[in-house]
This record gives structure tokens, sequence and C-alpha cells, in this order.
């Protein structure tokens, strides 16, 4: 697996998923090169910065972009890659 560069903070999106399916979303990013002291969990960001990295997260997989314009307190951001996020039989997060 690649390492992700940044800079300063990375979002980890919350849209009010399982606590095991963030938990799983961390130990990823952490797999991927970003420090657990770096990842903010939050619904919104606050004051992203052009060149931040924004993780959206899913049941199945999720996607990891870098803000590339910021506009009216919004950003836009490109897509970096995807990441898979396996479950057991049992739906168990595994990997």
């Amino acid at each position: 697996m690649e390492k992700i560069e940044y800079i300063g903070t990375v979002y980890l999106l919350d849209h009010k998923y399982p606590e095991p399916l963030l938990n799983h979303s961390i130990k990823k990013l952490q797999q991927l090169g970003i420090k657990k002291e770096d990842i903010t969990v939050t619904d919104s960001p606050e004051n992203p910065k052009v060149g931040n990295i924004v993780v959206e997260v899913f049941p199945y997989h999720m996607e990891i972009a870098r803000v590339r314009t910021i506009r009216n307190d919004s950003f836009i951001s490109g897509s970096i890659t995807t990441v898979e996020l396996k479950t057991d039989a049992a739906g168990k997060y595994i990997d």
C-alpha cells in the first residue's frame, strides 16, 4: 500500500457511522502513513486549507481526496484513491 503524503490535519468525515467503522477507517489511514494524532473526526471540516486530506467514509470503502480550492466557505477536492473496507461473513471489519 502506498503512503499518502500530507501536511497538517486529515479530516475524517463522520456522518454518524458506527464506531467500529470509524475505528477501522482510522486503522486503514494509519497503514497509509497518516499519524493518528493528525486525524480529526468531524461532520464538516472547519477552515480546511488547500492541500489538506479529506476522507469520506462509506460502509464498504473510503474515498481519500485532497482539497484543491476553497470558495465561499466550501472546499472542492480531487480524489487521490479509494480504499476498500473488507468485512467477514458476520460483518466485522477485517484486514
